[in-house]
């Protein structure tokens, strides 16, 4: 930028000193008045001019037309009483620069020069003052307001209700004289967007009581908003209804609040008439639909959908495929998320996305922690998502030192780590029986993270400790919680009762059990079990007899495999898959070679009086380590809790199960 010449400044500064002469009450009121300084470049020959002509109000304006804020502010100082277009023309470029600094001295400027604004001036100000986070300073021009119309009041309100303070904002709306769509629906979106769905149908519900009040498109799609979130199907329908009725089923905005309440709630055949419905397909639809098949159990048709957009021509976004990720880890259907992988890859997909961060979830959760890792390491800067997907993994596939490396890294990378990351910690230390490392982490969830330990974490510690026979250290733990134990440490406990035989803590976890889940055999069949070692049968009858009373079956094990996406499921004893035949004799021969290899069936751990060939199928680790060595081949087996790679005879467990 090219400023006036040196020599010819003094004489600038001189005319300025002898021209600008304002009344001593003016100097004293406004303290902007008092210190000025000017820079305009050379090109700035007709704002000097109008300056030295006095005349400001035209200056200004020339400053606004060409976005330069700051020098039209410090040139309002110079005059006593502008005009309302300059006041409002300033505004508005406080909006556009988000200058929140330059509003305020703009105001100041207004109460020091006596100009009394209209109201409209006063709104601009709350809008700007709200939408840049200032709501302290908007409530108190809101309170000095002598008169206030309906938009002074919807300003505040929408201001209250998009940050999440809620009070605040019902307490204005309580307040307000009138109201029109807009507050309606200012509030109701307020709760919707903070989380609670059930006062924004209940202020719904009461709009559509008044005569004066009707909902429009956006009241009304908030409102299926918040069926969505709870999920309500009968009520989203009585808002359907009204929406034919009135109307406002033309507007593509309510179609998608439509599809997605329905899809939300499970109602998959109404979510799909409508997505056929919709004339304009934007991607947020096609995800909408396709992640309703996926929550609502029927992957196929999910899967058939998203192949369906890829020959659309429309891009799937971050959303998509991370949606679509997250349904083949939970599937396990690695062949597809390869796929999706490859074509993400193809179309040159930001790596920067969280939708990179799925993929690691998905390979990990899909049993191939090496190409979790791979993806991993690609990533430019990852999230804390991505660190705990392959923490977790890494526990998960029984990888301890691994998932406590990447730990540790991710602490040297500054990033936070939240309670989930510890819980795959925890289970790392859990699965390879590193109990004081894991007590050590524990502690430092409170105490050196700052964090507060979830139920999450107490079951991992007690699962740890229940294993390793600490049992003194876990009931004191227990005893300690400031939460209520849940199920899951309770069946960590009965568990670790199981391995060591530790009557007492079996029968009150057990006990424990049967209060939370009284449906649930598996404890009844571990505690069985626990006598059964003991040689306690007094004590194991009565546990046959209370699951007789209650109707409790233990149903059969089962197991499946995914082969060129056909998912095959077989059950203990079962013969009605095809080539049964083919597969007992394939079996028949491989437990052949298995004895003679030295196999010896592990029951110890299996229900007293369950046949000695279903015991046989029912021991799994020792088995399939002779089988991988026999066949020679890795064996990827993924139980209830992780992962266990099978290769040459040993486990990655290292029989820690």
């Amino acid at each position: 930028m090219t400023f006036l010449k040196l020599e010819t400044l003094p004489l600038y500064l001189l005319y300025f000193r002898k021209t600008f002469t304002f009344s001593s009450q003016s100097q004293h009121n406004n303290p902007f008045l008092q210190t000025t300084s000017f820079k305009f470049n050379t090109r700035d020959s007709v704002v000097n001019r109008l300056c030295k002509e006095k005349k400001f109000n035209e200056a200004i304006d020339i400053l606004c037309e060409q976005k330069r804020l700051r020098e039209a502010v410090q040139l309002l100082d110079h005059i006593d009483r502008p005009s309302v277009s300059i006041y409002s023309m300033l505004i508005d470029l406080c909006h556009q620069h988000r200058a929140l600094e330059e509003g305020r001295r703009v105001l100041a400027h207004i109460k020091a020069s006596g100009f009394l604004p209209r109201v409209f001036i006063f709104n601009r100000f709350l809008n700007l003052y709200s939408k840049l986070g200032s709501l302290g300073e908007a409530q108190k021009i809101f309170d000095e307001m002598g008169i206030k119309d309906l938009c002074s009041w919807n300003t505040m309100l929408a201001g209250y209700a998009k940050t999440g303070q809620l009070d605040e904002a019902r307490k204005l709306f309580d307040e307000m004289p009138e109201r029109d769509n807009f507050s309606w629906t200012a509030i109701i979106s307020g709760y919707v967007r903070h989380d609670k769905p059930e006062e924004a149908l209940e202020l719904y519900r009461i709009m559509q009581g008044r005569e004066s009040s009707k909902s429009n498109k956006f009241t009304s799609s908030s409102a299926l908003a918040a069926s969505a979130a709870i999920p309500c199907l009968r009520f989203g329908k009585e808002i359907h209804g009204y929406i034919m009725r009135k109307g406002l089923e033309s507007d593509e905005v309510v179609w998608g609040a439509l599809l997605d309440m329905y899809g939300k709630c499970g109602s998959l055949e109404e979510a799909r008439y409508i997505f056929d419905k919709l004339l304009d397909r934007d991607i947020v639809s096609w995800t909408t639909m396709i992640d309703g098949y996926f929550k609502g159990g029927r992957r196929e048709e999910g899967f058939f959908l998203f192949s369906k957009l890829i020959t659309s021509g429309i891009r799937p976004n971050e959303y998509t495929f991370a949606g679509v990720l997250n349904a083949c880890a939970n599937y396990a259907a690695e062949d597809l998320g390869k796929e999706v992988h490859a074509y993400m890859t193809r179309i040159g997909f930001n790596p920067f996305s969280f939708a990179v961060s799925s993929l690691v979830h998905m390979y990990s959760k899909c049993g191939n922690i090496e190409n979790a890792r791979r993806v991993f390491i690609e990533m430019p800067r990852p999230d804390l998502v991505s660190w705990t997907s392959l923490i977790v993994g890494y526990a998960q596939h029984g990888q301890s030192k691994e998932a406590l490396q990447f730990f540790e890294l991710l602490l040297q990378s500054g990033t936070q780590p939240d309670h989930v990351a510890f819980v795959g910690v925890l289970s790392a230390c859990t699965h390879s029986g590193l109990v004081d490392k894991g007590l050590e982490y524990f502690y430092s969830i409170k105490e050196k993270h700052g964090l507060t330990h979830t139920a999450d974490h107490y079951a991992c510690i007690i699962d740890l400790l229940a294993r390793s026979a600490r049992f003194e250290e876990a009931k004191s733990i227990i005893d300690k919680m400031p939460i209520k134990p849940d199920k899951f440490l309770w069946a960590s406990l009965l568990g670790g009762c199981r391995i060591h035989g530790n009557l007492e803590m079996a029968k009150r976890a057990s006990e424990a059990l049967f209060e939370i889940e009284p449906e649930n055999p598996a404890s009844y069949v571990t505690l069985a079990n626990i006598y059964a070692t003991a040689g306690m049968w007094s004590e194991l009858a009565k546990v046959r007899k209370t699951m007789e009373a209650r109707g409790i079956v233990k149903e059969p094990g089962r197991s499946w495999i995914e082969i060129k996406r056909q998912v095959h499921v077989f059950l203990v004893g079962d013969r009605s898959h095809p080539k049964s035949n083919d597969i007992y004799n394939f079996l028949s021969k491989l437990s052949k070679r298995m004895k003679g290899e030295g196999y010896v069936p592990d029951t110890n751990f299996v229900l007293y009086d369950v046949e000695e060939e279903q015991k046989e199928q029912k021991e799994k680790d020792t088995a399939i380590k002779y089988i991988s060595k026999i066949v020679q081949r890795k064996i990827i087996v993924r139980d209830s809790n992780r992962f266990h790679c099978f290769e040459d005879g040993s486990c990655s467990c290292k029989d820690y199960w």
